[in-house]
């Protein structure tokens, strides 16, 4: 009803229908989706995955991000899409909408494409001397930025104007995409990023929080992204892309199904629900068309086969229940990436995205 389009590419999707969390509000739990920790500080999913793999078009950052505000809601952070104590050149890069994505990337007025390059030559020698005579990792790193920013004066412009899309292309993802900044425009540039190169590509659409109003508010959330979620699917598919493009689609916890606030017809809303939630994953290697773990009639409690309710927790594997720290693993593992190998020394100890917790759910692989 709320999903027509999303309901049509089912046979392309899995649907993981038992992730659970330990965090109950909107800040440590989306740090912790990004960051595999409620603590702010550590690098986030993207950051990690731009480490690992590195850039696929050095015309580009490996890690983007885009906004759509959909009804308003909660706020969002730039640490959501930092480095942490990764090199700086892997944390995430949030483009605006409209003709100037990047804030500062254009040349001053006055300032030819020229002149900034002799500029930066001044300056990369002056760093250069800099590095030699303290071996600072950082210096080669915003050297590194600098002139990344430089060919992105020319790359990133051209990326971010859709005009150049063919008519079909709209009428696939909808009239909004014509409108920088909606969730339907940044799912069409996610697809011509990802086209380009792009390692990875983070879309963020707020105004899920509904405690009340909710009747109104879901089907408006639902409009802004259905349409555009398949049609990018279908866009990445028909283009042979999404073989080798991993979709997620999915929120930091789930809603309960007992209802809060006014709890009038057309006014109510649901709590926050830790227990169980659904994400849906798209391409990359996972198994199309099927879905994963069960939960009670009243989708409070996850449970298994039989119906009895199961208590799963991060540090044991529970067939049938995904843990965050267990889609973080097996998303890495869908990249080629093993997640207990994947590690930084900071500080003295080893860090990784999954902590000391996580496990591959191979059920949801190809």
């Amino acid at each position: 009803e709320l999903l027509p389009s999303t309901a049509k590419i089912a046979d392309r999707l899995c649907i993981v229908r038992s992730m659970f969390t330990e965090a109950i509000n909107h800040d440590p739990a989306i740090t912790f989706f990004q960051t595999g920790s409620t603590i702010a500080g550590r690098p986030s999913f993207g950051s990690w995955i731009s480490h690992a793999l590195g850039t696929d078009n050095p015309d580009l950052p490996s890690f983007l991000v885009l906004v759509s505000a959909g009804q308003g809601g909660q706020p969002l952070y730039a640490r959501l899409w930092g480095s942490g104590f990764l090199d700086s050149r892997h944390q995430g890069v949030q483009l605006r909408a409209g003709a100037s994505p990047v804030l500062y990337l254009e040349n001053p007025r006055g300032v030819s494409r020229r002149t900034r390059r002799a500029m930066l030559d001044v300056l990369s020698d002056l760093e250069k001397e800099q590095f030699e005579r303290e071996h600072d990792a950082r210096i080669a790193s915003r050297m590194a930025q600098y002139e990344l920013a430089y060919r992105m004066q020319e790359s990133l412009p051209a990326l971010a104007d859709v005009e150049s899309e063919p008519e079909s292309t709209f009428e696939l993802y909808g009239e909004d995409a014509r409108k920088p900044g909606t969730f339907a425009a940044n799912c069409l540039l996610a697809r011509r990023f990802a086209e380009a190169g792009v390692r990875f590509v983070q879309l963020y659409h707020q105004g899920w929080d509904n405690h009340g109003n909710l009747p109104r508010a879901i089907a408006a959330q639902a409009k802004e992204t259905d349409r555009a979620s398949a049609a990018l699917i279908l866009d990445l598919e028909r283009r042979g892309l999404l073989d080798d493009t991993l979709v997620v689609w999915g929120g930091e916890f789930g809603r309960t199904t007992y209802s809060q606030g006014k709890i009038t017809k057309d006014d109510f809303g649901r709590d926050h629900h830790p227990r169980c939630f659904s994400i849906w994953l798209a391409g990359g290697g996972v198994r199309a068309g099927t879905t994963y773990g069960r939960t009670d009639d009243f989708s409070y409690n996850i449970v298994d086969e039989s119906g009895a309710a199961l208590r799963p927790t991060k540090d044991v594997f529970t067939k049938g229940a995904v843990h965050v720290h267990d889609l973080q693993a097996t998303l890495l593992a869908l990249l080629g990436i093993d997640h207990e190998r994947l590690s930084v020394l900071h500080q003295g100890r080893r860090f990784r995205l999954t902590d000391v917790h996580g496990h591959v759910v191979h059920d949801l692989m190809s």
